[in-house]
Order: structure tokens, then sequence, then C-alpha cells
């Protein structure tokens, strides 16, 4: 079976579309989660499925990111998932993991990406600019934030939304989307590169 893990960082909405996708069901598991809090609702809904939780980072109780490489390559990880994780992946560990992370992004990149665009920001950032479409992007992780190649995309109308929250609603509903849908493309060898562009086969 392919072995993910997911970085969190808040409610986990999409950890939760993860764990409940049909598509998923019999191909992928979800054999750690790691967030960089001691403690958030992502974490609650990974113990309902019996995942093990582990906090990341430099603070007393964490673990670091050498430690959780060592522990991601004795689970035997196929693919790391970032859902929503805030910080910033360290150099190091993004190329002992090269093309093995992706990451969800909240707008269609490589518009409204970038330190500081996650959750709301982002949300407020499409709605000031009065775009007529956002949606939800995947890529891969590089060592920098939200440049590494797309993946997938997928749109949204928001040409009549009255606020930057009812443009988060829309876009989350993709969101659960989009990332079940490309990591089972994913975990079915789907997922190849062709010059400077990623497709998927057929």
């Amino acid at each position: 079976m392919f072995s993910i893990a997911v970085f969190v960082s808040g409610r986990g909405s999409n950890l939760q579309a993860v764990l409940e996708s049909p598509k998923l069901k019999n191909l992928v598991q979800v054999k750690a989660v790691f967030s960089d809090k001691l403690h958030c609702p992502a974490f609650d809904i990974a113990e309902r499925y019996s995942v093990s939780t582990y906090s990341i980072g430099e603070k007393e109780g964490f673990i670091t990111f050498n430690d959780a490489k060592d522990l991601l390559v004795t689970l035997n990880i196929d693919l790391i998932v970032l859902a929503g994780f805030l910080k910033l992946i360290p150099a190091d560990f993004v190329k002992s993991f090269r093309n093995k992370i992706i990451n969800i992004h909240p707008a269609l990149l490589p518009s409204f990406g970038g330190s500081g665009m996650y959750g709301i920001n982002v949300h407020k950032a499409v709605y000031n600019s009065s775009a007529k479409v956002s949606g939800a992007s995947i890529h891969i992780v590089d060592e920098t934030y939200d440049t590494g190649k797309i993946i997938a995309q997928h749109c949204v109308d928001i040409s009549d939304v009255n606020s930057p929250e009812e443009i988060a609603a829309k876009v989350l509903k993709v969101e659960h989307e989009i990332l079940p849908d490309t990591i089972e493309k994913i975990a079915s060898g789907k997922l190849y590169f062709d010059d400077s562009r990623i497709r998927f086969k057929s």
C-alpha cells in the first residue's frame, strides 16, 4: 500500500478529506501526521483514525526535522503531503525528499503565493484584487514558499462573492476534491515529468 505522511497546522479538514476518501481507501495509508503545534484539531482527527501524531520543530517536546527524516524513512513513506502546514520546510529536508513532498495552496499559483500567503490572508488578497476566479493548486515543494512546479489546479467562480470568507468556503470545497484525486493519481503511478512540465498518464 502507498504510504503517506501529512503535515498540518490547524483544523485538519484536508487531512479528514484524505482519510475519508473512498478512492484512497484501499490504495493509500496515512502512517503519520506532523504539526508545528504541540496540539491542533487535526491531531484529534488523526487519533480517531489511530494515526500516530508528532509535533515537529525546535521546541521542547517536539521532534526535529532531522529526527523526522529518519522516522519517515523507517516508516517507508512514499509521499509527504503538506495540508495547511504553515512553516517553511528546511532546505536539507526538501533535498532528502526531492519531488516527494507536495503542498495544497488555496489560490491559483503562481498568483497569491509566497510568505504570509496562507489561510484568510490569501482570500483577502484575492478579494481585494477583484479577481473573478480563484481555486486550489497542488505543487511540488521546493526550498521557497509556493514556487515548486504545479501538479494540479481547479478553478472556482468568485465573481459574485461579497467577502473573503465566501471565497474561502468555495475554495475549501475544491481543496477537498483535488487533494484526494491528486494523491490517487500519484499513488497509482500516473505522475511523470515531461521536459519542464508535470503530467499525468491517462
